[in-house]
């Protein structure tokens, strides 16, 4: 097998990116999305190579020798059934046919590119003992742009059988692959078929995605945030280092510093004259985009241990010339944290609209209620708040903890489930709504500053958030229908995020 995939076509590469290399050791959130979006190809590390070809190696001979949890018996609770040595290869497409049977709507090509990309990544990490070849046809399919067919539904996270079985299918030929010219069919048997389909991949691959996204977002929102704070003329007493160092919180320190770097404050602001402080919304940002921070942190912390583990039942130890059966491919580590991101961006997503009801109060911006034009009885932007009210309340149905739900499986012997891929999918679907509960407080935002005539110092990056704001949004303030204003404004927050990370160099 090669060390060095060649490179991805043109047409799905990033101008200028590099290669993202699969060890079974490094591979990292950032990376799952690259390859996700075909803005890298992979590439194979020798020593993970060499690693995964002793697993393999070992693994056929222990299956020869003695018994092995689906490579030698059924598996769940077909465990204690044994499959006879002529029935072997036959055992192998049998598995893998009888777990293909993921239901629902087909899963888009980026998700599913980020599952080829962690199970290739995970099966260099040398536990699975699966033959080599099918580290190179997922990494030909994802050089190449070809994706099996995946189905939505099929785990409680306690492995992603069913999707990993239809990718096990499609691999011998008798799936069906999406996009450009699949890897040519592979030879798959009785010790390939639980190595392949005993992980976590799709879920795994999803929560990257999912948490690449709305970290980007809730970045992107205290930018937002800070150009309200500048249509309310509101204190910089909230970001004020004394009161941080005070409450050392790491999140809340860090949003803290960086809304003094975005909106040009000093460490020790001035109070300002008039209002002695101001509503939540700007008062409590520190303390609630913080936890969103290290709740981001922490599940990036979890990503970056199971992106790379061998976490297989049977883990195949080369070393030990032994197979350990064990629970490591339970998700609870994930599932929690999923959780608890969720539940952390929900509480930025709210602190936005309440933002966006002060943009709409007199007393606050000395303009109309609701921003509006001057013709009696007008409405502005009145109907903002109760749209960014509808999308917050599908975010907070997202944010029901999956780590409650509960399984009883496989005539009892699979006792417990994570519903980590559950909390994947819902951390997922969080992403649109999220987008547009700050869209509409960024269209408010705008319309505020410039009716008040404000233009902060182009040369803060609120400043810059300002112009970049107004080349995209229109500037009529008549009444009119807004709903073309905040899908632009929720496309420009991607650009917001670029803003916040270069107030942070």
């Amino acid at each position: 097998m090669p060390s060095q995939i060649v490179d991805v076509p043109a047409s799905m590469a990033s101008e200028g990116s590099g290669p993202v290399v699969l060890d079974g050791r490094g591979l990292g959130v950032a990376d799952v999305v690259r390859l996700a979006d075909g803005a890298a190809h992979p590439a194979l590390g020798t020593d993970a190579v060499k690693r995964m070809t002793a697993s393999w190696d070992v693994a056929r001979q222990i299956a020869a020798t003695g018994r092995v949890y689906g490579r030698s018996t059924g598996v769940g609770a077909n465990r204690n059934e044994d499959v006879p040595t002529e029935a072997a290869a036959e055992h192998g497409l049998r598995l893998l046919r009888s777990h293909a049977g993921a239901i629902g709507e087909e899963l888009p090509a980026r998700q599913v590119r980020a599952m080829l990309a962690v199970r290739a990544n995970q099966l260099l990490a040398g536990g699975a003992g699966l033959r080599p070849s099918v580290v190179t046809a997922l990494c030909e399919a994802l050089e190449n742009g070809a994706y099996p067919v995946v189905n939505e539904f099929g785990s409680v996270g306690t492995g992603d059988l069913a999707a990993l079985a239809q990718l096990g299918l499609a691999l011998v030929g008798e799936h069906p692959w999406r996009g450009a010219s699949a890897p040519e069919a592979q030879s798959l048997d009785n010790n390939d078929a639980l190595a392949l389909i005993s992980s976590n991949a799709l879920t795994l691959g999803q929560s990257a995605l999912a948490l690449h996204e709305l970290r980007g977002l809730v970045a992107a929102t205290q930018v937002v945030g800070a150009l309200s704070l500048f249509a309310v003329d509101g204190s910089h007493e909230a970001y004020a280092a004394p009161v941080h160092a005070a409450r050392p919180h790491r999140g809340s320190v860090e949003v803290a510093r960086r809304m003094r770097e975005l909106i040009g404050a000093a460490d020790r602001p001035t109070p300002p004259l008039g209002r002695l402080q101001d509503p939540y919304g700007f008062r409590c940002l520190p303390q609630i985009h913080g936890p969103a921070h290290d709740a981001a942190d922490a599940l990036e912390a979890v990503l970056a241990v199971e992106l790379n583990a061998a976490a297989e039942n049977p883990l195949i130890c080369a070393e030990d010339l032994a197979a350990y059966h064990h629970g490591g491919f339970y998700q609870a580590q994930l599932a929690l944290s999923l959780d608890h991101f969720r539940l952390a961006v929900t509480q930025v997503a709210r602190l936005s609209t309440s933002r966006l009801s002060t943009l709409n109060e007199p007393a606050y911006t000395r303009l109309r209620p609701f921003l509006a034009d001057p013709e009696p009885a007008s409405s502005g932007v009145m109907i903002l708040e109760y749209a960014a009210g509808a999308a917050l309340g599908d975010l907070r149905a997202f944010s029901a903890p999956a780590s409650l739900g509960h399984a009883v499986l496989s005539r009892g012997v699979e006792e417990q489930a994570s519903f980590a891929s559950l909390a994947a999918r819902q951390t997922l679907r969080a992403g649109g709504a999220y987008r547009l509960v700050v869209g509409c407080e960024l269209v408010a935002a705008v319309r505020a500053l410039r009716q008040r005539d404000l233009r902060p110092d182009p040369g803060l990056p609120v400043g810059r958030a300002l112009e970049l704001a107004e080349s995209v949004l229109d500037e009529e303030q008549a009444d009119r229908p807004l709903t073309d204003d905040v899908t632009a404004a929720a496309r420009l927050l991607d650009r917001f995020t670029d803003i916040w990370r270069g107030s942070g160099a």
